[in-house]
């Protein structure tokens, strides 16, 4: 306690519910400028100054004029400990309402936020996981006590505990395809559980374990309602993309298509062979399913992206008329628009790919750090 003022801890989840629910907020970010621009906290009433903790070991004197009096104020850093120092430093000064993001940067990364996406005609529903931090997008179908994950990621207990709380078991989980910008939770998940763990065989030639394979044939059913997932192949964003139809109301399109963009084809280094899969995927093979599915993808790349409560969604029509990646009608500026100019590859992402395909076995700490950063799935993240 300084000045009478006890410095409080801010949790990533009471964070993400004010980032939500459009509160006002301030940000002091004390990282490093270059990481403060490769990826910070975004909202539509966030407010934010980026001043790195080493300009303010000797005081924060410089910096108060700068923060308001009449709001809380939440110091960042990437762990938490910096931003603890200086905000305590700030009591010092005189500032009454200041925070700290408990764990820093590093749990907000990892904090998951369930919004329920909408019912399914059998009476089963549809949950997204906004990992807002991130930029991950995970799914839960849920009919007569039986769950499907989608795109999970690592913090599977996310998943469990929101099963529990819903009296259903989880039968299965499924990766549109071989992750390269974050770690799939899937394969541990049903391993526990004593689920089926499916993923497109096309991208599992190099994987060591063993699973379900994720091809159009197969019908995966939740609940005794037969809740349908049917898979459909469509390739480009990797060789083995399948997206999934749910219930013939909601397209989970995986890393293929975005609600502001579309899926980049290089994060396997085979960009020039599969811009013509892509092109195929998006502008004839998706153009055919019906153009009232919603669009669930398992990624964004901006805040703005996010419609009400936080949902990240859209109907495959309007896409059509409104995204830019599906409006490229040259099929040379279409091939120069994936594969030049993109954004920066995903941080660590071929150690990523090799950890979803049981290659290597990072610690949880390791993971932290492998994750760190946006996700940088889509062509026009920069």
């Amino acid at each position: 306690m300084v000045n009478g003022v006890q410095l409080q801890g801010m949790s990533a989840a009471v964070l993400a519910k004010k980032v939500l629910n459009n509160e006002p907020i301030f940000i002091l970010d004390v990282r490093n400028e270059s990481d403060f621009k490769d990826w910070k906290i975004e909202g539509h009433h966030v407010h934010i100054l980026n001043k790195p903790y080493f300009d303010l070991i000797d005081g924060v004197e410089t910096v108060v004029d700068q923060l308001p009096d009449d709001k809380e104020i939440l110091v960042v850093c990437a762990k938490e400990g910096s931003s603890k120092f200086v905000g305590e430093q700030l009591i010092e000064q005189g500032k009454q309402h200041v925070s700290y993001l408990v764990g820093g940067m590093k749990s907000w990364s990892e904090h998951l936020e369930p919004v329920k996406v909408g019912d399914l005609q059998d009476g089963g529903e549809i949950f997204q996981f906004i990992r807002i931090g991130k930029g991950c997008l995970s799914y839960m179908v849920i009919s007569n006590g039986e769950a499907a994950i989608i795109d999970g990621v690592r913090m599977t207990e996310v998943f469990e505990n929101f099963a529990q709380d819903r009296n259903v078991t989880i039968k299965h989980t499924i990766d549109t395809h071989l992750h390269a910008d974050h770690i799939s939770g899937g394969r541990q998940l049903a391993e526990k559980i004593g689920g089926t763990y499916w993923l497109p065989p096309k991208d599992a030639e190099e994987v060591v374990f063993n699973y379900a394979k994720l091809e159009e044939r197969n019908r995966i059913v939740v609940g005794d309602t037969e809740i349908q997932i049917q898979p459909i192949y469509s390739p480009g964003h990797t060789i083995g993309s399948t997206s999934l139809i749910v219930d013939n109301q909601f397209l989970l399109s995986g890393d293929i298509l975005f609600v502001k963009s579309i899926g980049r084809p290089d994060l396997a280094g085979k960009a020039e062979d599969w811009v013509t899969d892509l092109r195929t995927t998006l502008y004839e093979r998706y153009k055919q399913l019906p153009h009232d599915l919603i669009v669930l993808p398992a990624h964004f790349g901006k805040f703005t992206e996010l419609g009400e409560g936080g949902q990240v969604s859209a109907r495959l029509g309007d896409l059509y008329m409104e995204n830019p990646g599906l409006n490229i009608g040259e099929e040379t500026a279409f091939r120069r628009t994936v594969t030049e100019n993109l954004p920066p590859q995903p941080n660590a992402y071929q150690e990523i790919r090799q950890t979803n395909m049981g290659k290597i076995t990072p610690t949880v700490e390791e993971q932290r750090e492998m994750e760190i950063g946006p996700n940088r799935c889509a062509v026009h993240d920069a």
